[in-house]
């Protein structure tokens, strides 16, 4: 919503059924992230999105990304493994004279 367009906290707070105080307390915490910036026009606090530091989640979030997807392909590869070391067991060893 305010990626797109600078909104003063009461805009906020109209498209969400929440109080104004539940809001004030929401874009408190984003404005202490980073993810916010709150400007004064006036008598109005006018909130702007910083989409920077979604790009610094995004870049976090990525590395533990890589992380997983290395581990979760080397189980895969180590699992393909075991079923094919059981297949050819199971053909060859004492379970197959049994099949008929």
């Amino acid at each position: 919503m305010i990626a797109h367009e600078t909104l003063n906290l009461n805009a906020v707070a109209e498209r969400f059924h929440i109080s104004r105080p539940a809001i004030s307390k929401h874009i408190k915490i984003l404005t202490e992230c980073g993810l916010i910036v709150i400007n004064q026009k006036g008598r109005e606090r006018h909130c702007e999105a910083n989409l920077k530091k979604l790009n610094e989640v995004s870049d976090w979030v990525g590395q533990y990304k890589k992380f997983w997807n290395q581990k979760l392909d080397a189980l895969e590869t180590y699992l393909d493994e075991l079923q094919t070391k059981n297949k050819k067991t199971v053909k060859t060893g004492k379970y197959a004279k049994r099949k008929k």
